[in-house]
């Protein structure tokens, strides 16, 4: 299994994370999603899911950031469009991001589930993206926690892919 998504300069397309602009932004946060490529699926996948996180951020605020996760990724969709966590994302079901910490006063739920892009404060850090390819549709909601996917996913990973996608600061 693969996973891809389109790097400039082997970094994020500003548009996607901290020097997004105009439209690109909302309340300073980036939400406009990043396109991705999955290839070379198992046999057997009846779904695809994957989490988008920041280990970097751990030095900065104490945990890994979860900037994206999806679930119930139709294996006849092996390409998600540009802003396609806030645009039409069909059956697929998103998740929390960390945003949606109940420690960080956040009132607008337009942040707080789909893609919430990256903001490196410091430096250029290394985004982690892990694909799963599943062998079953998972009983889970809009708004899911990333531990519950977590949980989820256990005994029904058919494959796996990881793409470090840096960002900068």
């Amino acid at each position: 299994m693969k996973v891809n998504v389109s790097l400039t300069n082997n970094l994020l397309p500003d548009k996607y994370g901290k020097y997004a602009t105009g439209d690109q932004i909302k309340n300073g946060k980036p939400i406009i999603s990043f396109p991705v490529e999955f290839s070379e699926i198992p046999d057997g996948t009846k779904s695809l899911a994957f989490t988008f996180t920041d280990p970097d951020s751990i030095p900065v605020c104490g945990f890994e950031w979860i900037h994206w996760t999806a679930a119930n990724i139709p294996v006849s969709q092996l390409s998600l469009p540009e802003n396609f966590s806030h645009g039409d994302s069909g059956a697929v079901v998103q998740g929390k991001n960390s945003s949606a910490s109940p420690l960080l006063n956040n009132n607008d739920p337009d942040l707080m589930v789909g893609y919430n892009g990256p903001y490196p404060p410091d430096q250029t850090h290394d985004y982690v993206l892990k694909a799963y390819a599943l062998d079953t549709e998972l009983d889970i909601a809009q708004g899911f926690w990333m531990n519950e996917l977590l949980h989820k996913m256990n005994g029904h990973i058919l494959g796996q892919a990881k793409m470090i996608i840096p960002s900068r600061a």
